[in-house]
């Protein structure tokens, strides 16, 4: 791990000098995502938070003025990465205040404080707990204070230094028993046909049938990696490569899903779902195109229908069907793919069941799907 904080610490790479303390993250805990304010080639889509996130993710806020600032604004990657995670199922949010050693800032707790009571009201209307579910302290990236180890420069802080707290969360445990899910994020060929994923569900072994789905293509498993080393078996939660026999790379899209022969995930283009607008300057309406990121799944989508209103605070819902949503609504509505697609509902399979809508380069609604909704035609 030293080696790792020295290579990066005199790393000539800007974004691998201020990002050096993911490499401690990657091998204390799964987290995930380490973001920078402001910097827009660090999205991705929603596979990425989801592909190794347990239970926590960490976010990472620069304190300097100006780049707090250009980050949290409206479009600004802060807010973006906020409604991704949501999205994506984190139940714990770290939110870590770089770059406090920075003259700008020099350790200031009224800044620190001034960060947190920006984000606190936005990382809430996205569904965070600030009480439960968000944990946020100071540190500085370059010097590595309050990293591994207390610093006197932040007294005034109390909480437990950053990787004290990681190991300090609770473990995410995952049913080995349930239904094989593993939704493909990337094929390629290699000696066959090779595909990537994270297994959200069940455990796969080598020489298995399985079902590739939409397609109902049956596949048998020639190799298994797990993180690069072939095994002969792999359990939930693993990002696995997997050498398949019975299709062609051409016949797989990212957002296909691996599943067992007696219990298939479902497919279909159209479905009721539960949204949350959550940056849009316009009225959405019946006819609106966006384009949905479900689990490794990215495809156009229509709402063809706004069934009703439902009040954030009481869960009430209106007894009308709106013409209409706008920013801070939420409503169910009617969604229809423009092709076929694999999903389940939120309540049988959270992580299969939940999406974001995004417009013009920008998340403006996460959702939750409730019902799938047979296609006529």
């Amino acid at each position: 791990d030293n080696v790792l904080y020295a290579r990066a610490y005199t790393s000539k790479n800007f974004h691998l000098r201020t990002f050096y303390l993911s490499f401690e993250m990657l091998f204390n805990r799964l987290v995930n995502e380490v973001t920078k304010s402001g910097v827009f080639i660090f999205y991705q889509p929603v596979f990425f938070i989801n592909s190794v996130t347990n239970f926590s993710l960490l976010q990472v806020i620069s304190a300097r003025k100006g780049e707090f600032e250009t980050g949290f604004e409206k479009g600004g990657q802060t807010r973006e990465h906020a409604m991704l995670a949501k999205t994506a199922g984190v139940k714990h949010l770290i939110v870590l205040i770089n770059k406090m050693d920075d003259p700008t800032v020099n350790w200031s707790l009224d800044r620190y404080e001034e960060c947190k009571e920006k984000l606190v009201p936005f990382l809430k209307k996205v569904g965070f707990n600030p009480k439960k579910d968000i944990h946020f302290m100071p540190c500085s990236g370059m010097t590595g204070a309050n990293l591994q180890e207390s610093s006197e420069l932040c007294s005034w802080y109390t909480g437990l230094p950053f990787i004290s707290h990681l190991d300090s969360l609770p473990n995410f445990n995952r049913s080995s028993d349930g239904p094989i899910r593993l939704p493909i994020v990337d094929k390629y060929k290699d000696m066959g046909t090779v595909v990537l994923g994270k297994l959200e569900s069940g455990s796969i072994a080598k020489a298995q049938q399985l079902i590739m789905m939409p397609n109902r293509h049956t596949v048998e498993v020639l190799s298994l990696l797990s993180d690069d080393v072939e095994t002969d078996y792999a359990g939930p939660g693993e990002n696995l490569k997997l050498r398949l026999k019975g299709i062609e790379e051409e016949e797989i899209l990212p957002g296909f899903i691996l599943c067992n022969a007696e219990n298939l995930c479902h497919s279909g283009r159209t479905f009721d779902a539960q949204i949350v607008i959550i940056e849009h300057k316009s009225i959405i309406c019946p006819g609106y195109n966006a384009v949905l990121h479900i689990h490794t799944c990215i495809e156009e989508v229509q709402i063809t229908a706004l069934i009703c209103l439902v009040d954030k605070k009481t869960g009430e819902k209106s007894k009308t069907r709106p013409r209409f949503v706008k920013q801070d609504q939420v409503c169910i509505a009617r969604l229809r793919a423009a092709g076929t697609i694999c999903l389940e509902t939120f309540k049988d399979f959270p992580q299969m069941g939940r999406f974001t809508l995004r417009d013009e380069g920008k998340t403006i609604a996460i959702g939750k799907v409730l019902k799938l909704v047979p296609d006529k035609d």
